[in-house]
């Protein structure tokens, strides 16, 4: 059963740093594509990077220049490094595996920013 954990939540200030990882366990395949997804209370889920097997990246506009998202297909992990946090970056942050037709969820990661 594939499985993804994220960790590295918690809480920062405005302007702060923290750097989400998610780990894959119980699948012998790569991800063609791995992204972090993150919904704020009220609001629908929403794309914030993702990366595919061959490393090309896609951002979301409003993360762009400030969250650098990377993986290591060899131990079938995750990063996203986040800087210059902002108030609206408060969210949950998911961690996704999509593979062909198929897509995994973790469970979330809480990030809260404050002023």
């Amino acid at each position: 059963q594939v499985q993804l954990v994220e960790s590295g939540g918690g809480s920062v200030q405005a302007g702060g740093s923290l750097r989400l990882s998610c780990a894959a366990s119980g699948t012998i395949f790569s991800f063609n594509i791995m992204g972090w997804y993150r919904q704020a209370q009220g609001k629908q889920r929403e794309l914030v990077a993702a990366i595919t097997n061959r490393g090309s990246t896609n951002y979301a506009d409003s993360v762009k220049g400030r969250f650098t998202i990377s993986r290591d297909n060899a131990k079938n992990t995750m990063s996203l490094q986040m800087n210059s946090l902002k108030l609206e970056d408060t969210a949950v942050y998911y961690c996704n595996g999509h593979h062909y037709d198929m897509d995994y969820w973790g469970k979330g990661t809480l990030v809260t920013v404050s002023s």
